[in-house]
């Protein structure tokens, strides 16, 4: 059986679907809007300059998402999140979509694994009609409400078990099986299939497969920018 494990944050969806619901936390005043001038609008200012990364702005944000969720009731973070999707899932890139409508008509399996929230990717992958998905655990006490521990699902190693357990329950063959992602947190499930596949990849990623043969001699490189959508190599010139 042929898989395709897809991460879902500059991947497929445009943005962070994490950061849409911190807004619409703050919107539903579960989050006070305070935080975000206080803790995070500079950063995310700096980073719409561009004078600072989106990874910076993300990782700050991410600290804050974490600690205002603690106590809150998952029903409530469940209600929200529907609202994300309803108003988000959409937001997508062209060929990102294109590519899952592609292997499900091909008759493959489609595996969302992200580092968003559970309770997002899981909609998310509900919207499109997935196989299965892994997203980060919010870890909830007996009355259903958020401890403010987390099971991480962004980084390299823990996609990697991820989609060990997607090959192992499914049978997949992973000579022919492909994998999309934009970040080196992505890196393992690239390394692991046939038919890699960075979209938009930032430059940590880029540098990362144009440094491994082993990656770069079969990996396809996409650039969705506009109503353009280009395929280039790993030996293109980034300027600065």
């Amino acid at each position: 059986m042929i898989g395709a494990f897809f991460d879902i944050d500059g991947t497929l969806y445009r943005n962070s679907l994490m950061i849409e619901h911190f807004k619409k936390l703050i919107r539903y005043e579960v989050i006070d809007e305070l935080i975000w001038h206080k803790h995070v609008k500079q950063t995310f200012e700096e980073w719409e300059k561009r004078y600072r990364d989106f990874e910076d702005y993300l990782e700050e944000l991410a600290d804050i998402y974490v600690r205002e969720l603690k106590g809150v009731n998952k029903s409530h973070i469940e209600f929200i999140a529907h609202q994300v999707i309803n108003i988000n899932g959409d937001k997508v890139y062209k060929y990102a979509r294109d590519r899952i409508k592609w292997h499900q008509d091909q008759g493959h399996k489609v595996f969302f694994i992200s580092g968003s929230p559970e309770f997002l990717v899981g909609k998310m992958a509900e919207k499109y009609g997935v196989t299965q998905f892994r997203g980060s655990k919010y870890v909830v006490d007996e009355n259903n409400n958020f401890t403010g521990e987390i099971i991480k699902m962004w980084d390299s190693f823990n996609k990697q078990r991820a989609l060990d357990e997607f090959v192992e329950k499914f049978n997949i063959d992973l000579d022919n099986s492909y994998a999309y992602g934009d970040t080196t947190g992505d890196l393992s499930m690239m390394k692991m299939v046939g038919n890699p596949v960075a979209i938009n990849p930032n430059r940590d990623l880029y540098n990362c497969i144009k440094e491994d043969k082993d990656i770069s001699d079969k990996i396809s490189i996409i650039i969705e920018r506009k109503d353009m959508i280009y395929k280039v190599n790993s030996s293109v010139e980034i300027l600065d």
